[in-house]
């Protein structure tokens, strides 16, 4: 594979080979597809008809939300820009920072969703790469030298989507550092760092003064994918032109929607408890039942709620048609994030479906 800067001219992209996948192809008696956290009930977040109301003043952000998203994060509310889960945030927030023909430096392997977008904006796409020999880390070298003087954005995900792998902040910013010499912006998909605040404290490395672009949402980490709470963190001029943008796109959000999520914000410490054993539990079986099978090359983090294993010798999408047809279990096939021979593995089911997924994916494996 050539992990060169060479560019490719991107024709519109109209449509996500993966999020078709993920959509009408995964669902199995033991789904290990998906990287989030199980869905949780309108009981874990203590919700009351008192607390709803159909309509109210969310012109350019629900007051109320914007406030509790600013404030975990230290910022101006003036810095924060709703939207529709994670992945709107990515496309509102890439569609307010590119043009068509721009040049946009992209790490591989990536969420299949971001390439996509890009394709549908009409960028053109560069890569450089994270390795599996060298952890699956984010060098700012590697980076630095993709860079070319037409660079106008860096897209990033922290944890990084599929691998789960967390960069520091000294390494994000010396890829700022090194993106501001050309002149270029970073993007970083932070969905998966909510995973990392387990003593409640939530980081960011956006900078009002800076030129890194956050986006982020309540949906993997706290199981909360139904109200579609995103959002990005962005200076305040970009953050300006990105609301007038999404009057093009979402016009207003579902009121009810906002009004939970500022209750579902007043629970995240209970969200995360939960969360929290979900996937420490789900772990720990990983590394019992798949942490040393012959059939796997893999780096196994101790964060995040996805293991990227390599098959030795094997195919995902190979695989992935055994379990589905022998197993009645799921899993996502590595060429979505452009690593045919992988697969990635979710650990934030239920833990007694998810037992019962590793120990079948292991009997596929033992059987490949």
């Amino acid at each position: 594979m050539n992990y060169g800067v060479a560019m490719s001219s991107v024709s519109r992209n109209m449509q996500s080979q993966y999020m078709y996948f993920a959509k009408l192809k995964t669902k199995a008696r033991y789904g290990l597809a998906s990287s989030g956290v199980a869905d949780c009930s309108m009981s874990d977040l203590d919700v009351g008809l008192g607390d709803l109301a159909l309509h109210g003043e969310n012109s350019y952000g629900y007051a109320p939300l914007m406030a509790r998203i600013a404030a975990r994060f230290g910022v101006p509310e003036a810095c924060v820009v709703q939207a529709g889960g994670c992945s709107f945030a990515n496309h509102l927030a890439m569609a307010a920072l590119i043009g068509p023909g721009d040049e946009v430096l992209v790490e591989d392997p990536t969420y299949e969703l971001l390439l996509s977008t890009l394709g549908y904006l009409q960028a053109r796409v560069s890569r450089f790469a994270r390795r599996a020999e060298d952890g699956w880390r984010l060098d700012a070298d590697t980076v630095a030298a993709a860079l070319t003087p037409g660079t106008r954005l860096v897209v990033l995900t922290n944890l990084h989507n599929p691998t789960g792998a967390l960069a520091d902040d000294t390494t994000v910013a010396a890829v700022a550092e090194a993106a501001a010499r050309v002149g270029a912006t970073v993007l970083i998909d932070e969905v998966y760092r909510e995973l990392m605040f387990r003593d409640g404290v939530a980081t960011t490395s956006f900078r009002e003064d800076g030129n890194i672009v956050v986006t982020s949402s309540l949906t993997k980490a706290y199981g909360l994918s139904g109200l579609r709470c995103g959002w990005i963190l962005a200076p305040v001029s970009q953050a300006a032109r990105m609301r007038r943008l999404n009057d093009l796109y979402a016009v207003l959000p579902p009121h009810l929607a906002e009004r939970i999520s500022v209750l579902a914000f007043d629970r995240l410490q209970h969200l995360r408890t939960r969360a929290n054993a979900l996937i420490d539990t789900n772990r720990a079986a990983y590394w019992e039942v798949l942490g040393g099978h012959p059939a796997l090359e893999q780096v196994v983090f101790e964060q995040g709620t996805t293991v990227f294993p390599r098959l030795r010798g094997g195919d995902g999408d190979a695989l992935f048609e055994v379990l589905r047809t022998r197993f009645e279990t799921s899993v996502v096939p590595g060429r979505f994030f452009g690593r045919p021979a992988h697969v990635r593995v979710g650990l934030g089911a239920d833990p007694a479906m998810t037992r019962v997924g590793l120990t079948r994916l292991a009997a596929a494996l033992g059987g490949a």
